[in-house]
């Protein structure tokens, strides 16, 4: 228990420890709930206790007095694999936990969410799941997806792969929200797939009232059991809890810090919505059946590659910087239609020289790099940057980490990056995609 002084001399007095049900009276009124811990630095002469609502309520004891409803028992964090019910009538998912806030819990100590879950946890908090498929549960990592490496993708894309050879349906992958479109984007260069894998997660935690962890992980299960087998992002696709959409892996991307209908499909639309437990699929999106596919597996990733966001001033340095360290490849995140000051083109041309490719997106997000009309990127193409077309900058920094995997020659590394391997680039943007 974390309560100072004043506040667990209280508790103590009457017998209360954290868990237990308890009645907190003040004068004509009164609450009972569920006592919580406090963050350590939280003021003293105050308690917290989650009400019946859910929602959690703060109360100051000076002239109050309280009496125990109920003993709380410690929940057990941890579900045993063979304590999940099966019925071999139903489809047998494999949930993959990787952390994040969709896996989180409130750390009363510090007063932060931190990822807490396993998978398996994720079943016993949502009992509805067990209405839709088997499960097979498993803890790939336990971190904050700030923390997400490439090496932790390739980890992933093996797991992922091992499982799909065991004969499972479908893939749910439990992760945080904001490097969410890095890794879609990577398990769809890694992996050719014949079943859907399906990525989620939650912008807040799985225990606050307004979490959104309930009905993505449900209807990414949903999504897990459909036709559609491709990597995708099933997240909110609206502010309340109505529907949730379908994103593809490489076209997704966070747009907004905090609102629960964050994910967004760029220069492209959602593959589907999840409405009512039922899959919407986009009639407008061609997309790869469930078997259509054979398994393949292709992890080949550099990791030393470079991500520089264009800015008025920027120096020469910045790329030069880059090549001396040895770096293998660049994305820069241009202007509009793909344009950098012109300060950094003899940049440009040493890192070709150099055999190091260098990848040109735009800030802008929505459109497509063209850098033939204007004569700054005239001279860009000229230095030999190469478009990254309609592709978001971080499935094009995602695209060249695997690119450079497969092959260290400029020649065949333009080649792959311009080649539709995972629906990464349209061949057209339209209107409809960017109203989306």
């Amino acid at each position: 228990m974390t309560y100072k002084e004043i506040s667990r001399s209280y508790l103590e007095n009457y017998g209360l420890g954290i868990g237990d049900t308890i009645k907190v009276n003040k004068e004509d009124i009164s609450y009972t709930g569920i006592l919580l811990d406090r963050p350590e630095d939280a003021d003293d002469g105050y308690i917290v206790l989650k009400l019946s609502s859910g929602y959690n309520i703060g109360i100051a004891i000076e002239s109050t007095t309280a009496e125990l409803i109920e003993k709380g028992d410690k929940p057990k964090i941890g579900y045993d694999e063979t304590e999940i019910p099966k019925d071999e009538s139903k489809q047998n998912i494999s949930i993959v936990s990787t952390g994040g806030t969709v896996s989180s819990v409130i750390d009363y100590r510090t007063g932060a969410v931190h990822p807490k879950f396993t998978a398996s946890d994720l079943v016993k908090a949502n009992p509805e799941l067990l209405d839709y498929a088997n499960y097979n549960v498993k803890a790939l990592y336990n971190i904050l997806s700030e923390n997400m490496k490439p090496e932790y993708w390739v980890k992933a894309a093996e797991e992922i792969a091992s499982d799909i050879n065991d004969g499972t349906d479908g893939i749910v992958i439990a992760h945080g929200t904001d490097t969410m479109h890095y890794t879609a984007a990577a398990l769809s260069f890694m992996i050719k797939t014949p079943v859907p894998i399906i990525i989620t997660g939650a912008q807040r935690s799985s225990d606050r009232p307004s979490s959104d962890a309930n009905i993505n992980l449900i209807d990414s299960v949903i999504a897990a059991k459909s036709d559609i087998a491709e990597v995708c992002v099933c997240m909110h696709g609206s502010l309340n809890d109505q529907y949730t959409y379908l994103h593809k892996g490489t076209k997704v991307r966070k747009m907004h810090t905090s609102r629960r209908d964050t994910f967004r499909s760029i220069n492209a639309q959602p593959i589907a919505k999840i409405q009512n437990r039922k899959v919407n699929i986009n009639p407008d999106y061609e997309y790869t059946k469930r078997g259509e596919n054979e398994l393949e597996l292709n992890t080949g990733i550099e990791e030393k590659v470079g991500f520089i966001k264009s800015f008025p001033g920027i120096s020469e340095e910045y790329v030069e910087y880059h090549i001396d360290k040895g770096y293998k490849g660049l994305v820069i995140e241009g202007t509009g239609l793909g344009h950098v000051p012109n300060n950094l083109i003899d940049s440009f041309k040493r890192a070709r020289d150099e055999n190091i490719p260098v990848i040109m997106t735009s800030q802008c997000l929505y459109g497509r790099v063209n850098m033939n009309v204007y004569s700054t990127g005239r001279e860009i193409l000229d230095a030999g940057v190469i478009s990254g077309l309609d592709m978001t900058p971080e499935t094009t920094y995602v695209k060249l980490c695997w690119a450079l995997g497969q092959s260290d020659d400029y020649s065949k590394v333009k080649e792959i990056m311009h080649e539709n391997i995972a629906g990464e680039f349209s061949k057209k943007s339209s209107i409809k995609d960017f109203l989306n």
